[in-house]
This record gives C-alpha cells, structure tokens and sequence, in this order.
C-alpha cells in the first residue's frame, strides 16, 4: 500500500505539522512553509526547525512534503517576475531543506502566450538555475502535473517530460501524479484499465521510476474539463475505482499519496484515510461512467 497522507495545517509553526499528521494517522505529511499567498515569508525559527524533526523522528509520518507558493510562475514572461519567482522558489528550497523535507511538489508555471514549448524551455531554465545555487541540497523537487486550466503548462505527459530532459542534475528531480489534474487535463483514470492505461503512458514517455509521489483527489468536473477542481473521494467525476488501483498497486507500496480533497476541518482526512486503507484487498468498487 502507498504512504497514505494528507496536507496538513503548520498553523502556530512547523513543528505542529508532524503532530498533526499522527492524529489523522497520516504514513505522509504535506505542509506549506510559508503563507502560500505572500511573496514574504517569515524566517524559520530553531523552534520550528527543531520541533519539525523531532516531530518526523517519531516514526509516523515516514515523509514530509511542502508545496511551494501559488504566487511563483517558473515560466513568467517578464523578466522582473521571473527573477522574483526563481528567488522565491530557491527560498523554499532553503526552508525546506532546513526541516529536513524529502520532497518539494510545484506548479511549473503559466507560459502567458508564449506558448507550451517556449513555457516549458522555461520552467526547465529555472530548474536548473536554482539547482545549480543550491547543488548540495538534498530536497527533491517534483514537478506536478497540471489541469491544463488557462496557459498552465505541465498537463500532459509530454510537455512534463519536456520539461524533465533538460535538467543537468536529473537525480534531484521527480513527479507529482494529482489524479484531479490528470483527469481534468483528460487521463481516464475511472476503471482498471484506464488506471493501467495512464501509467504505461506515463511509463513510456517519462517512466514510472520518476513517479515519486500523489495527490489524491476526486473531481469536481468532467473528464477532460481542464478545470483545477477537487472533490471527496468517490463524490466526484473519477469515483473510487483509481484509488482502489493505487492502494493494491505493488509498484506504489512505498510512495507517498497526500489527501487534499476540500475538507471544513483536516481531522476529516482520518475517514478518508481510513476508506483508502480499506480498499486494500477488497473488492473492485464499481466505476463512474458517463
């Protein structure tokens, strides 16, 4: 079975985080580190460092995730906001990587009309930028594939592979598979066998050894909407037959799958939590169609 998890809230500093997780009896933890809605960030205190490890040291959860800022667009095509972007992006590296976080998850940007080649040349210019300033880090950053909503690029295995070839230090980069996104972007992901599908596709054109973690969500829109909208599991468009899939998938047993299904109050992700962990062995649920 994956590491099952959920974005958990670092409200009143990180070191909250891990604690919260093991309340929703979380094997994975996605956090933000700063306020994803502000260029400025406040600095981490030895308290928040400390307290965050300690926190992970504990055992459960097995792995931290942050989520960079929805502000920073790798791509931008005006040179003032990309420089802004990059600094702040190597910022989280730095935060990130001071907490002793396994994975940095990203948006890779909106190309604003220059278009999905020349946005994705970009996103993998700024990728080997702020790997190149930090090339003793040990974070890894994964890239997360896309609704497709607007000029958004990353929504399809091939512009994710574009992106991915370029970079000098490869062994530091990955993949964030959002099961929402895929099948906004239109990956059928609603039976077995589209499940499988996907994942051949994936396998062949970047390869499963770069699928390093999920986002676990059903949909509020139809396949292939290419709108950024997520839902329950089994509430939505996708139902719960994918995640049956990636819960009994043997290649996934130790990759972390993180919650981020719209809840009022995060200790609702223990019942989401506990469905998945029983969908291990049982039997197929049935799919949505239509």
């Amino acid at each position: 079975m994956a590491l099952l998890g959920a974005h958990v809230s670092a409200a009143g500093g990180a070191q909250n985080a891990p604690g919260r997780g093991r309340e929703i009896s979380a094997d994975a933890i996605q956090v933000f580190t700063a306020n994803q809605n502000q260029w400025q960030a406040k600095p981490l205190s030895d308290e928040n460092i400390s307290g965050f490890k300690d926190g992970m040291a504990q055992g459960q959860p097995q792995v931290s995730i942050t989520h960079d800022s929805y502000l920073i667009n790798l791509c931008s095509a005006e040179k003032w906001k990309l420089k802004r972007a990059r600094n702040a992006f190597i910022e989280e590296m730095d935060r990130s990587e001071s907490l002793g976080i396994d994975y940095i998850v990203f948006h890779p940007g909106a190309h604003m009309g220059a278009g999905y080649e020349a946005g994705c040349a970009m996103v993998a210019e700024s990728l080997n930028l702020v790997l190149a300033e930090r090339p003793d880090q040990k974070v890894k950053l994964l890239v997360e594939i896309t609704a497709g909503q607007g000029t958004t690029v990353g929504h399809t295995f091939e512009q994710i592979a574009d992106i991915l070839a370029p970079i000098e230090a490869g062994d530091r980069m990955g993949v964030c598979f959002d099961t929402q996104h895929a099948f906004a972007a239109g990956y059928d992901l609603r039976t077995p066998d589209g499940w499988e599908d996907a994942m051949r596709k994936f396998d062949g054109v970047i390869g499963l050894e770069r699928l390093l973690a999920f986002h676990i969500n059903d949909s509020k829109k139809e396949l292939g909407n290419r709108v950024d909208r997520h839902e329950k599991l089994g509430q939505g468009f996708i139902g719960l037959a994918p995640f049956w899939c990636l819960v009994n998938d043997e290649r996934f047993e130790h990759t972390p799958a993180i919650l981020e299904t719209p809840v009022d109050d995060e200790s609702e992700y223990a019942g989401e939590l506990q469905l998945l962990r029983g969908l291990m062995g049982a039997a197929q649920p049935d799919p949505v169609t239509g």
